[in-house]
């Protein structure tokens, strides 16, 4: 009986708690998104599937060291810890001083949990390696380098202001997210509303990467909203970019796009990353990896390398980027007011950014003699291609003859680069508060 009663303790099932359910529901619906509807399946399958992972009962694969420690609540070892830590040896009082604590601190209790025999979760060695330090994002945006072709941008440098103007999604999330902290809505503290104003940018990479360094625990909140609104780029843009331009405006017919040199190519890349590091350095390794990877592109001289980049490398950064992020979706950090907060605040994002982009697009058009078809402004959000071709979609609405993808790469391209910028000036301006 003791034999049967042992067993039946040891099964996961047996330690399963709601939070814990849910989760794995929420995980099962990331998989279903992925393989039934396709939304972007590249990143929301292995996220869904490191969630599963993530909410084993018992298995412990996104728990660090320490967090494997807390679990057990063993009192000897938590009297150690929480006298290290000058707190109440309970698991609540620990986590609230380690909440407290300098990284270095965190680091100490880390390693001192290691010496007390637990070993971190295969998730929790994927976040450290991969998010944690930053490198997963970097190598993605390289390979978006290696894959982007800066010559619609080059041939209509006015498109540069869409992209800029779309990036207005950014700070007006940022300053929606302090707003609901300021009427007690939802509670935000600015590290946590900078890092949920990036997914205004559509842009997948740089969401991770800065929500990893501002708020590592919304980031898997605000990756899941980041991708999904990605996919939904489609339904979110077509209404208002119809409600803010007219017929007419819809029909405009561009100017054909000049042929770019070669030479241009490649002093592009090079010519902005010194332009915008030189004047924010934190927005270099950012940039400075979009930048190279897109100089291996266009130099023509390391096409190996540039294959590599664009293929083999990021699809396996991808995967462990994805269970890198799956490992965050647990629940309590997940099951949170902020979560129904950053699914609400992502979408207005992306509308602000469309919507921004349209506008700027019919202020040029005030003092241009060669008009802008306003739609092209709503790819100025770096979901590319797929805000491009949500423009020449709806250009094609209009007119079937009027194809508007190549213009609209001009202020997508352009997004990317402008919401790595967004990026440097949160960490710079936030990091230094």
């Amino acid at each position: 009986m003791e034999s049967l009663n042992a067993l039946l303790q040891g099964m996961g099932l047996m330690h399963l708690g709601t939070g814990q359910a849910i989760m794995l529901l929420v995980s099962l619906l990331l998989l279903w998104l992925a393989i039934a509807k396709k939304f972007e399946p590249l990143l929301l399958l292995p996220i869904g599937f490191g969630g599963l992972l993530s909410n084993i009962p018992e298995a412990g694969m996104a728990l660090t060291a320490l967090e494997s420690l807390l679990a057990h609540h063993d009192a000897g070892q938590l009297a150690v810890i929480a006298a290290k830590l000058n707190c109440a040896p309970d698991v609540h009082a620990i986590k609230e001083a380690l909440a407290l604590a300098l990284p270095s601190v965190q680091g100490q209790m880390e390693n001192l949990a290691v010496d007390m025999g637990y070993t971190p979760g295969v998730l929790a060695l994927f976040y450290k390696v991969a998010i944690g330090s930053g490198v997963a994002p970097l190598v993605i945006f390289m390979g978006v380098g290696a894959m982007t072709d800066f010559g619609p941008l080059l041939a209509n440098p006015r498109t540069l202001l869409l992209g800029a103007a779309a990036q207005f999604g950014i700070f007006a999330t940022v300053l929606g997210a302090l707003t609901l902290n300021y009427f007690g809505l939802i509670s935000f503290t600015l590290p946590q509303a900078a890092a949920i104003g990036i997914i205004g940018g559509a842009d997948g990479p740089t969401a991770i990467y800065l929500s990893g360094k501002l708020a590592p625990e919304l980031l898997g909140a605000i990756a899941v909203a980041a991708y999904s609104y990605m996919a939904l780029v489609p339904l979110i843009q077509p209404p208002i970019m119809r409600a803010l331009t007219s017929e007419k405006e819809r029909k405009i017919r561009m100017v054909q796009l000049r042929t770019v040199s070669k030479r241009e190519k490649i002093l592009f890349p090079v010519v902005l990353l010194l332009l915008v590091a030189l004047l924010l350095p934190d927005a270099a390794p950012l940039l400075g990896m979009f930048c190279f990877g897109n100089l291996m592109r266009e130099s023509g001289v390391v096409e190996r390398l540039s294959d590599t980049v664009q293929n083999g490398l990021i699809n396996i950064v991808t995967i462990f980027l994805g269970l890198s992020v799956g490992a965050k979706l647990v629940a309590d950090k997940f099951l949170q007011p902020q979560t129904l907060g950053i699914l609400l605040l992502g979408v207005i994002a992306f509308g602000i950014g469309t919507a921004a982009g349209v506008l700027m697009a019919k202020l040029l058009n005030l003092c241009s003699k060669n008009k802008i078809n306003p739609l092209i402004g709503s790819a100025g959000v770096s979901a590319v291609p797929m805000a491009a071709r949500v423009s020449n979609k709806v250009g094609l609405e209009s007119d079937p003859q009027n194809f508007l993808l190549m213009h609209a790469m001009g202020p997508n391209v352009a997004g990317v680069i402008g919401s790595a910028i967004a990026a440097g000036v949160m960490l710079k301006y936030v990091l230094a508060m």
